[in-house]
């Protein structure tokens, strides 16, 4: 799974998610994209089951390109401890993902293929996604 190998701080704050991506939000690796249309944190988990199931789907042929990295820790307290004693270790990592910011592209394969392995990749995602394609833009 994907996670930094260091970081600066190793407990951060939650901070907000408003706004639109602009960062990120084109294609530039591949023909075809998985775009997302809301706010939200994606785990390293999800990233790792959407890349299992496009790689699964997608078998040898053509390429695929992960444009997200989980580099934002979330802590979180024991079970049934008091408060107080100072913010949780870090539990798991997430990547905060806006509005219209490309999650995975592929190249090389048709576009059923494409679309059929990117939906497979959109149902392990908790945010609503869409699929693009390379000139026409929907």
């Amino acid at each position: 799974m994907l996670s930094p190998k260091r970081v600066k701080y190793r407990r951060v704050q939650k901070g907000r998610m408003r706004g639109k991506a602009y960062r990120g939000s084109d294609l530039n690796f591949g023909e075809f994209g998985l775009q997302t249309l809301e706010c939200g944190r994606v785990t390293a988990r999800q990233i790792e089951a959407s890349r299992v199931a496009i790689a699964r789907h997608a078998k040898k042929i053509g390429k695929m390109f992960i444009r997200i990295y989980p580099d934002k820790p979330i802590s979180r307290k024991p079970a049934e401890t008091r408060m107080g004693g100072g913010k949780g270790t870090p539990e798991y990592w997430v990547a905060v993902v806006k509005p219209g910011r490309i999650l995975f592209e592929m190249e090389g394969v048709t576009k059923e293929v494409a679309h059929e392995a990117l939906t497979l990749a959109a149902h392990k995602l908790p945010v609503r996604t869409r699929i693009i394609e390379r000139g026409n833009s929907l």
